[in-house]
């Protein structure tokens, strides 16, 4: 098993930049929405699968911290790392570097509860689902930016 996080890359569109042209500051939870997507996907298969298992995930805090910008037609790489389980809670990091010089742009600290798709009630994070977090997607590269 490789220690490299599951890395989703994906282009910078036009329309996700401002008038200082850089990628707007309120895209980036865009990004970090469709970068877990893709975790998830390597976690359950895809979102569908995971509510036929009982289990659904609501966003309770994010954090978003930025270290450089980012520019119509960068590509950026989302990588995923858990950094805390709870239990009901986990914690989440996605860390964007531009690629292919690895240039940090932004890092993100999301808290999700796992709960029931039915009740939307806390759930206890299942002992099989802990394991399988750790080593969802490792080493796996992911990309919808066509480089």
């Amino acid at each position: 098993m490789t220690d490299k996080p599951m890395e989703f890359r994906f282009r910078v569109r036009y329309a996700e930049c401002d008038a200082q042209q850089v990628v707007f500051n309120a895209r980036y939870a865009d990004y970090v929405d469709i970068t877990i997507n893709e975790y998830i996907r390597a976690l359950f298969g895809d979102y569908r699968d995971m509510l036929k298992q009982g289990m659904d995930m609501q966003v309770v805090s994010m954090t978003l911290n930025w270290s450089a910008p980012a520019h119509f037609d960068d590509v950026l790489c989302g990588r995923v790392t858990v950094k805390h389980l709870g239990n009901t809670s986990f914690t989440l990091e996605v860390q964007f570097v531009r690629y292919p010089d690895d240039t940090p742009i932004a890092r993100a600290e999301v808290v999700y509860v796992l709960v029931d798709p039915e009740t939307l009630g806390k759930k206890p994070i299942p002992d099989d689902l802990r394991d399988r977090m750790q080593t969802a997607g490792r080493g796996t590269v992911i990309s919808h930016a066509g480089e």
